[in-house]
């Protein structure tokens, strides 16, 4: 995942000094801020000190989740990355994933991908089945499964991100009401697991009973510190784009205007190809 994520930043920073050299107004320097940053916490998820201590407390395992799951997703995407990857390309990259963008069959997924109610089932399905207590002690006693764990949560979280942010080249329908519902709905499958774990009895993960214990949390204590933080943070986390969204629907002349610069990257993006599609003849 790091390598992948280290490809595309470098692809990103090409696209993005690429586009700032035709328009100043292009993309936004706080946009590659919050691409970068997003990635920053991925890797502070998956390969720093941090997510060295993950098999030994189910707090740092939560903290994992909602960078991946919630954090980092929405500030990649609010960087607009896929202009920017794509501009990164070499000329006949762009040929190529052209061509590739524009099949049909490919064209379908997409749509489909895109969904908020397909975004939303598998966000919630991603989070139920990795804290099924099977799954979750079979990601702490395989490595490979925890880097299939962990992939699928910021795989997940960027789905879940996307109808909300709507970055390119997604077609900007601008932000409605029903986007509240949507981010009123994410809550509900976590506000169930994080008071599963805050008042429930008994462990739920036996697997930490075996683990080496690096702090003076016990293992109830930790997993009810784990859902407090769960609660908490995702609550707080969605009703910030909730304020956004609400804010701009009640004052949609001051709003945030995120479709004007999607339409500056699709037209620069469409004049791109077509150069290059000139040039292939």
């Amino acid at each position: 995942m790091i390598l992948v994520v280290a490809f595309l930043t470098f692809g990103y920073l090409r696209g993005w000094l690429r586009l700032r050299s035709r328009s100043a107004h292009a993309v936004d320097p706080w946009r590659a801020g919050s691409f970068l940053f997003g990635t920053f916490l991925v890797w502070v998820a998956v390969d720093s000190r941090l997510a060295d201590h993950d098999q030994h407390l189910l707090t740092i395992h939560m903290v994992q989740h909602l960078l991946l799951m919630t954090i980092a997703p929405a500030l990649i995407l609010l960087g607009e990355p896929l202009a920017n990857v794509w501009h990164g390309l070499p000329r006949f990259g762009r040929i190529v994933f052209g061509r590739l963008l524009r099949a049909p069959v490919l064209q379908r997924v997409g749509r489909i991908l895109a969904r908020p109610a397909f975004c939303w089932i598998v966000s919630a399905l991603t989070l139920v089945a990795w804290h099924v207590p099977a799954l979750l002690t079979m990601a702490q006693e395989s490595q490979v499964w925890h880097s299939v764990e962990l992939s699928s949560f910021l795989g997940a979280g960027l789905l879940f991100w996307w109808p909300v942010v709507q970055p390119w080249p997604s077609a900007t329908t601008g932000q409605q009401w029903s986007t509240l519902l949507y981010l009123f709905l994410a809550t509900l499958p976590c506000d169930v697991l994080a008071g599963f774990l805050v008042f429930s009895d008994r462990v739920a993960y036996p697997v930490y009973f075996s683990m080496p214990r690096h702090s003076g949390l016990s293992v109830m204590e930790d997993q009810q510190f784990a859902g407090a933080l769960m609660w908490t943070c995702v609550t707080l986390i969605y009703l910030v784009p909730a304020a956004i969204v609400s804010t701009g629907l009640l004052s949609p002349r001051i709003f945030y205007s995120g479709g004007a610069v999607q339409s500056q990257l699709s037209d620069d993006a469409l004049s791109s190809k077509n150069s290059h599609r000139w040039e292939a003849v």
